[in-house]
């Protein structure tokens, strides 16, 4: 490993490139501690702790942005936003581009096309930053959480929504920047380092509630417990993420002349979670919803004095129900996670398009005929371990807010042992160890995922050099 890790700064293009993302990424953290003006931040955190013990629509809202801003729209800073208009611009291109002929005819131009593509989605995230922005300042507004003359004061509206967009503007740039002159997808390792940021303050936590003589706190079995915990569901994420179903692909053989071509064997690699993170990422999204709305027709119902009839105690029943961790509120979740898995499946993998790559490449799968055949026995596998998939992302999503509920064990550190936030680490950390693994075997070096003897052995996802 320390090696490995020479190696890795003794390759200069390699090592400058490294060295621009962590540049950048310190950038990103600098930007996450400078403040927005004409907010008291000192009520907004008093507010924010308050919620959190109180678990009401606040700390609701402020748990599940926190996570990709890296807390920064929990004290509000010019990054409130974080990176994630952007993302969600990239994810409405991906889906349109399925459904509309004409964005999918201008990705299949290639890099005039993709360039055009890029431009629309820096046009939809602008437009979603405004439209965010101007959501949280009202929210800001609601809570009575602004400088006293800013309410109503149209400058400081005009300035404060600036600084939101151009903040998660310039995140969207870094994140091109490390695309071009770093190594790792930019937008996702920005994610990443929001997401790591929460860790010193989850390791403190442990510290703090650690004590063997309290019956309160946690003892030395909290701990090998927590630590086991984290081991398995890392070790479980990696699996899952890599895990592939292979289906053998036979080339058909060609005679020219006296020369037999093809004929070789290979396998076509199904990933058993195909759609990543996106299933969880956008049940979660829509679980803040119930929540949020539910908490604040309780408190509607309870200061309007109508807290004890029937429509009241329906509202307190959902509010409570649909806190993180409720029963109600996990059954859903999962039922969210399946729907869309499955239907991230149906728009981005297209069977009948497969088995028509497949028959004019001269390719079949054996004890098949090529065509509507192929396609349909490639969908009932598809179907099948996407079932899989979709029960392992179900049992991640829900992990956190169950350890939290149960175990009375704060988020900050329970979302280390599951959810979105840990399966984009996995992935992120191993898209970063491939590339590299890619730059230090071209130069004729050992990678991170090699022998000692300097030939690499399996690649991660089964592939074989």
């Amino acid at each position: 490993m320390f090696q490995t890790l020479i190696n890795v700064f003794r390759v200069p293009e390699l090592r400058n490139k490294i060295l621009f993302t962590l540049a950048m990424l310190v950038v990103f953290r600098i930007g996450h501690w400078i403040p927005l003006p004409g907010v008291d931040h000192e009520q907004l955190a008093k507010t924010a702790e308050l919620a959190k013990e109180q678990g009401g629509a606040f700390a609701t809202l402020a748990s599940a942005v926190a996570m990709f801003s890296g807390g920064a729209l929990s004290h509000s800073t010019i990054f409130g936003l974080g990176i994630m208009p952007y993302i969600t611009a990239g994810i409405i291109i991906q889906l349109l581009t399925t459904v509309y002929p004409p964005l999918k005819k201008l990705q299949e131009e290639g890099g005039s096309g993709r360039q055009k593509i890029m431009e629309y989605t820096r046009y939809i995230t602008l437009a979603l930053c405004v439209v965010q922005g101007i959501g949280w300042l009202s929210y800001l507004r609601a809570q009575n959480l602004l400088v006293e003359g800013n309410t109503a004061n149209p400058v400081w509206w005009i300035m404060a929504l600036a600084c939101l967009t151009a903040g998660c503007m310039f995140l969207m740039w870094i994140g091109e920047q490390i695309d071009k002159h770093g190594i790792g997808n930019g937008a996702s390792m920005i994610i990443m380092a929001g997401i790591l940021s929460s860790m010193p303050q989850a390791i403190n936590w442990v510290i703090n509630n650690f004590n063997p003589g309290a019956p309160d706190k946690m003892g030395y079995m909290g701990i090998i417990a927590l630590l086991a915990g984290f081991v398995f569901v890392i070790a479980g994420s990696v699996l899952m993420t890599v895990a592939q179903r292979r289906i053998t692909v036979q080339q058909a053989k060609h005679t020219r002349g006296r020369k037999v071509f093809g004929g070789q064997r290979s396998y076509l690699p199904l990933r058993l979670n195909h759609g990543g993170v996106m299933p969880i990422i956008f049940a979660s999204s829509l679980m803040v919803f119930p929540g949020v709305i539910f908490s604040q027709l309780r408190e509607t119902t309870r200061t309007a004095g109508t807290a004890d009839t029937w429509y009241g105690g329906a509202f307190r029943f959902l509010a409570d129900n649909f806190n993180q961790g409720a029963y109600l509120y996990v059954i859903v979740t999962i039922i969210l996670v399946y729907f869309f898995a499955y239907f991230w499946i149906t728009v981005q993998f297209n069977p009948e398009e497969m088995s028509k790559q497949m028959k004019e490449s001269g390719s079949f799968i054996p004890g098949l005929r090529p065509g509507p055949r192929t396609a349909e026995y490639l969908e009932t596998v598809m179907n099948r371990v996407t079932y899989v998939g979709a029960g392992f992302l179900a049992l991640v999503a829900v992990l956190p807010p169950v350890i939290n509920s149960a175990l009375n064990i704060d988020f900050t550190v329970t979302q280390f042992l599951g959810g979105t936030g840990l399966l984009i680490v996995v992935s992120v950390t191993m898209d970063f160890l491939q590339r590299v693994e890619a730059n230090l075997l071209m130069r004729n070096y050992a990678g991170f995922l090699g022998g000692e003897d300097g030939n690499a052995g399996p690649r991660l996802g089964g592939v074989q050099n």
